[in-house]
């Protein structure tokens, strides 16, 4: 996806040690209440740290912090690559 000419892609599309600016949530209600709460706020820098071994869920560096979301969690995230 191109949006005013940046790349974007889900955060669930970024491989580990990759980086990511937040640049829009596609989540609605309390999911997206949840990924605000967690620091996924437009402007985030989020590094990719690691996938567990089935895949799902993946662990983000997010505000000096560890998350983990789960792959489904991770495509309401749009961010573009840096």
């Amino acid at each position: 996806m191109v949006m005013a000419g940046r790349s974007i892609t889900s955060l669930s599309n970024l491989e580990p040690g990759a980086f990511g600016e937040v640049v829009l949530l596609q989540a609605r209600g309390l999911a997206r209440r949840r990924l605000l709460d967690l620091g996924l706020v437009p402007g985030t820098r989020v590094e990719v740290l690691r996938r567990s071994p089935g895949g799902d869920p993946t662990a983000f560096w997010v505000r000096g912090t560890t998350i983990a979301l789960r792959r489904e969690e991770g495509r309401q995230v749009l961010v573009k690559p840096v």
